[in-house]
């Protein structure tokens, strides 16, 4: 009896195992896995990830054990079948009727989707209530639904997990998160990125064939329904299993080893998903090494002349109201360029600039997420454990870039051609008191193509070429923020501007037209009265792609910067390392700016600036200094790495690779170097000593 109970699950569960095992293999053989994996290594992960996917599995069938658990005929039987019906039609009518209902308070479409779940949970009651005869039936298209749900869930997330990791190169994490809240960004980028309508057509016909076959294999079960004391045991026995899986998957997760893309295909894309929905910020000082927090304010504030965390930052020439144009180039990584040996030719503008400008050549971005390139522009601190602030609660009154142009008398904007609610950035700019212009600026005569992410790149130039001349005429200089949108998956654009076309959705496309687009912004700006009285500072947010061999990949977080003003600014090169943290008080240093300062970045010209940098995922904190690269991550680990460049025919100061060998005795001085660094930042944004 009970054996037979369980079939449904049975099949379910084997059916999931071998769509895990699938992607597993898949991940294996995946070109982004760029580990190589022994004979033992792969049976370790294989196991290890069965285990995972069991206890998953139990705990994700508890919906289709409460349906068990439900079944029954005792509850259409007089008076009871009516009674539980006239409460599903109440509360059918609250959630329809009642203006503040507790689902409305969710907003979004949680009212709808709890109003059509429940109105057919009282239709298919009421027909089984008042046919009888034909309860069977009924009982079973139910039954069918539910069956499909199930197998469309879990085929449905075996092909996201497989895109997501074809992506970004580990399971889901927090831009997982972030998917499932932007939901229209994220559909509307699937649509234009993939085959969607033969995917799709695949899935439900795969969906259909394995939820017929599990139906016709179970649906006599529905038959002969258990009673009370069969069920209790049935329910008791489960309740065990999702206790012991509840124990059991945390500390599966736990289980770590020296090649990250083993840690990734063994793991489960479920947990980590609901991991990283639980924990959108992680709290330094419960997961990660410390020393005494004077201590730590003491080593890291040591680099500075006045050491305190506000300093007073004194030019010794006189300010020059410059306007300043900050351009944050989407997923522009260093290897895209001719300067750092790509031979595709599809940065010939920026490659022709960087000829122009002081170009900073060795600098890493802090993030792998446009959130964490803005924060460090705007905000000028080293990256933190969990999401970019820009995406916390906490984001607002902060000192900022934009405080300090506002001070001199500026008119501060930040400039985007998507919807600015996107990544919280509306909510931080604003909170920040930066004036915004994003789609919703543009009149439909003034968009010539735009996808998901906003409006084509060259549209957004030539609005903020109008913007700026709106703010020359004020009278007053202008500090405006843009962040471009186009080179960034389905890379679509305008046909006829570059020789590789809109429909080809490559990578390659969407940095040649961000290219393009840029230099018909320099062509149009050359134009205006306020070009030569413009300073103009280029850098990506981030890199294109940030998986490799090891946690931290030096060259993914590689990017290009410059700063460009003709007739002020000489060409050169600074190659020293840098943070992207140090650029915008270095363009302050510049502009000879006096100020009150909070940034934890250097003017890099200052005699006192000490070349590093901080690179991080959102739970690996990464700190490069003297050739080491040194670690530090949840339950309190640190590794260290010595950098060594990797031969190339290129300068040294464009070399890209390092070969990062992991030392068994890290210099402890730099380990603690990193940590006061980050405990630091840490404290100090608990502390809200980082607002303004």
């Amino acid at each position: 009896m009970f054996l037979k109970k369980i079939k449904p699950f049975l099949y379910l569960g084997i059916f999931y195992l071998i769509i895990s095992l699938i992607i597993r293999t898949v991940f294996f053989f995946h070109p982004i896995t760029t580990a190589s994996f022994g004979f033992f290594e792969v049976v370790k992960v294989l196991l290890i990830g069965l285990v995972n996917d069991i206890f998953v599995f139990i705990l994700a069938s508890t919906i289709l054990a409460l349906y068990f658990l439900f079944l029954s005929n005792s509850k259409y039987k007089k008076p009871y079948g009516y009674i539980i019906l006239g409460v599903l039609v109440l509360f059918f009518l609250y959630i329809w009727l009642v203006p503040n209902n507790i689902f409305k308070q969710y907003g979004g479409s949680i009212m709808e989707v709890a109003l059509v779940f429940v109105g057919i949970k009282t239709l298919f009651f009421g027909l089984m209530l008042f046919l009888p005869t034909q309860r069977v039936k009924i009982r079973n298209i139910l039954y069918f639904i539910t069956l499909l749900l199930y197998v469309l869930l879990i085929i449905f997330n075996g092909v996201s997990e497989y895109f997501f990791y074809n992506e970004f190169g580990v399971r889901y994490n927090f831009i997982a998160v972030d998917y499932l809240i932007y939901t229209n960004e994220v559909i509307g980028n699937i649509m234009e990125s993939y085959p969607v309508i033969p995917l799709f057509s695949g899935i439900m016909i795969v969906t259909l064939t394995i939820t017929w076959f599990i139906y016709k294999k179970t649906k006599n079960e529905l038959l002969e329904l258990p009673d009370f004391k069969q069920k209790m045991v049935l329910l008791g026995s489960f309740m065990v299993l999702c206790a012991l899986s509840a124990l059991a998957i945390p500390s599966l997760m736990q289980i770590r080893s020296d090649n990250v893309f083993a840690d990734e295909i063994e793991a489960n894309g479920l947990p980590k998903f609901y991991w990283a929905f639980t924990h959108n910020e992680l709290d330094y000082f419960q997961f990660y090494s410390q020393i005494n927090q004077q201590q730590a304010e003491k080593n890291f504030l040591s680099q500075y002349p006045q050491q305190t965390l506000s300093r007073t930052i004194v030019a010794e020439q006189p300010e020059m109201k410059k306007n300043v144009v900050l351009i944050s180039i989407e997923s522009l990584s260093a290897d895209f360029m001719e300067h750092y040996g790509n031979t595709q030719k599809i940065t010939p503008f920026l490659d022709s600039l960087a000829d122009k400008s002081l170009m900073f050549t060795n600098l890493y971005a802090t993030g792998n997420r446009t959130v964490r390139g803005l924060e460090a522009l705007t905000l000028c601190i080293p990256p933190t454990a969990g999401e970019s602030i820009i995406k916390r609660d906490d984001n607002k009154n902060k000192f900022t870039t934009g405080n300090v142009f506002k001070s001199k008398g500026y008119d501060v904007k930040f400039l985007y051609g998507g919807y600015s609610y996107f990544d919280n950035m509306q909510d931080f700019f604003q909170g920040n008191g930066y004036g915004i212009v994003d789609r919703n600026n543009f009149k439909p005569e003034e968009i010539t193509f735009a996808n998901v992410w906003g409006v084509a790149d060259e549209d957004m130039a030539k609005k903020a070429i109008q913007v700026m001349n709106t703010e020359a005429k004020s009278g007053k200089p202008f500090f405006n923020h843009w962040m471009t949108v186009s080179n960034h998956r389905p890379f679509t654009y305008p046909d006829g501007r570059i020789d590789i076309p809109g429909t080809a959705k490559s990578r390659e496309g969407g940095v040649k037209y961000t290219d393009y687009s840029l230099k018909l912004f320099f062509e149009m700006a050359k134009k205006q009265e306020w070009y030569k009285n413009t300073v103009f500072v280029i850098i990506a947010d981030h890199c294109a792609s940030s998986a490799g061999k090891t946690e931290l990949p030096m060259d993914k977080y590689r990017i290009p910067a410059m700063v460009f003003s003709e007739g002020f600014i000489q060409p050169q090169k600074f190659d020293a390392l840098m943070s992207q943290i140090d650029l915008m008080p270095t363009v302050l240093g510049l502009l000879n700016f006096s100020y009150q300062s909070k940034f934890l970045g250097q003017d890099v010209f200052k005699p006192e600036f000490q070349p590093k940098a901080y690179v991080a995922t959102y739970q690996d904190l990464g700190f490069i200094k003297d050739g080491r690269l040194t670690i530090i991550s949840p339950v309190k680990k640190v590794k260290q790495y010595s950098l060594e460049l990797e031969k190339s025919d290129l300068a040294p100061a464009f070399k890209l690779y390092y070969d990062e060998k992991l030392l068994k005795n890290p210099d402890q001085k730099l380990v603690d170097d990193a940590v006061s660094a980050y405990q630091s930042t840490s404290y100090w944004l608990k502390t809200k000593q980082l607002n303004r």
